[in-house]
């Protein structure tokens, strides 16, 4: 069989160019809830494993939360703070993940070194911008750029899958590691957040991206049953909403502690409320 050498070229040209950052600038148009780069540009941003080996600096964090919460419900209830910085957090490496997944089938090694954040310095202090630093990344066999040398090849969707789920739960056992020893959480509640932000923002990247459906799908995918030391598989499912209509939603592992606040009670999903539902 002849290739014609326009093809050929067209394919080389293509997988010379189609690199991770690459897949970072396609996707990043198609979400709304983070700015999403492939580098730390400068003040404001940081690495994760800044914080991991700089506990210090999650403690600052924390007291700017603790200091917002103060200024929005006149008390900042300890487990509160602690739990919200834990579901920000978590979701960095998460979130970048899914959308990397879910739009190019590519994973990227999500090593703290190889990802940074931005904490929002106006108003609530939670992350407005994620950075994918590193250049390697995991991929199916007709990835163009499958030949690159930064790339790894992996044999199907479901295999990607389980790339995607270790490398996050790596992540996530440092993190817990860390944040374990300086925050009241204890260390099932700290694996219970790593399973929502996980869960939860494989479902928001295909909701973000046009497509809820798939995004469940791929929850289902990473998620299919519960892998020690997450708590859970996927808790998505479909429910009637106000309007009769059934709507996806998912069950929360984590409590946010949310119900500490003055006038607050616990969330629809919150786990206080019962396995009743699941």
């Amino acid at each position: 069989m002849t290739v014609d050498r326009s093809v050929r070229d067209a394919r080389h040209t293509r997988a010379q160019l189609d690199s991770l950052s690459d897949s970072l600038t396609r996707v990043a148009g198609l979400q709304d809830r983070v700015e999403l780069r492939a580098d730390l540009p400068g003040e404001g941003w940081q690495r994760c494993s800044d914080l991991l080996t700089q506990p210090g600096r999650i403690g600052e964090w924390c007291l700017a939360l603790s200091d917002w919460l103060r200024e929005q419900y006149g008390e900042a209830p300890p487990r509160t703070a602690a739990s919200y910085v834990m579901s920000w957090y978590l979701r960095v490496p998460a979130y970048a993940g899914a959308l990397l997944l879910h739009h190019e089938r590519r994973v990227p090694s999500l090593r703290p070194e190889e990802l940074g954040f931005r904490i929002s310095a106006d108003g609530r202090p939670d992350p407005t911008g994620i950075a994918v630093l590193g250049t390697s990344f995991y991929c199916l066999p007709l990835d163009p750029a499958a030949g690159r040398p930064e790339a790894t090849v992996v044999a199907d969707e479901r295999a990607l899958a389980a790339v995607l789920r270790a490398r996050y739960t790596a992540h996530a056992a440092r993190f817990v590691r860390t944040y374990g020893r300086m925050s009241p959480l204890g260390n099932r509640v700290l694996w219970a957040g790593a399973t929502d932000a996980l869960d939860a923002c494989l479902w928001w990247a295909g909701l973000d991206g046009g497509d809820e459906g798939a995004g469940v799908a791929d929850a289902a995918l990473v998620l299919e049953s519960r892998f020690t030391p997450l708590t859970s598989a996927s808790t998505l499912r479909m429910e009637p909403g106000a309007d009769g209509r059934r709507l996806w939603c998912r069950r929360r592992e984590s409590c946010c502690f949310s119900y500490l606040l003055p006038g607050q009670t616990e969330c629809a999903e919150c786990p206080r409320l019962g396995r009743s539902r699941t």
